[in-house]
């Protein structure tokens, strides 16, 4: 069992930049696959940005791609996204998603592969 505590969101001007966090429990962290989404009003849940395994590859979705910057402290047992040059577009609740090991295909952008996530934090980009 994982909990998950996003943290870090808030009201930030286009342009503007904001950190998120995610603290973890339990003890086999680095183990774990973790992930942000994102879920606007109205929308469906969106992927973000996620680490694989024992932190493998980053990967992000293209509208993000060179503006958010997702690491890991496993030593904290927390994930972060670094997200610049803020777009009003991108505002929406983030989460944060955690996997552990499993066999077959990461599905690294489908929320149904991940099973656990936090509460979410709100993150609004005004123009």
């Amino acid at each position: 069992q994982v909990h998950l505590v996003e943290s870090g969101g808030g009201l930030v001007q286009a342009g503007g930049s904001l950190r998120l966090s995610c603290a973890a429990s339990g003890r086999t962290f680095s183990r774990y696959a973790m992930a942000w989404f994102r879920q606007a009003p109205g929308k469906e849940r969106e992927f973000v940005a996620a680490s694989g395994f024992s932190g493998g590859s980053t990967y992000y979705t293209d509208s993000v791609k060179g503006r958010f910057t997702m690491s890991r402290d496993n030593g904290k047992s927390t994930v972060y996204l670094r997200m610049n040059s803020l777009k009003p577009e991108d505002t929406a609740v983030y989460y944060c998603a955690a996997q552990g090991l499993k066999s077959g295909t990461y599905y690294y952008d489908r929320p149904s592969y991940y099973a656990y996530w936090g509460q979410g934090t709100q993150v609004t980009v005004s123009s």
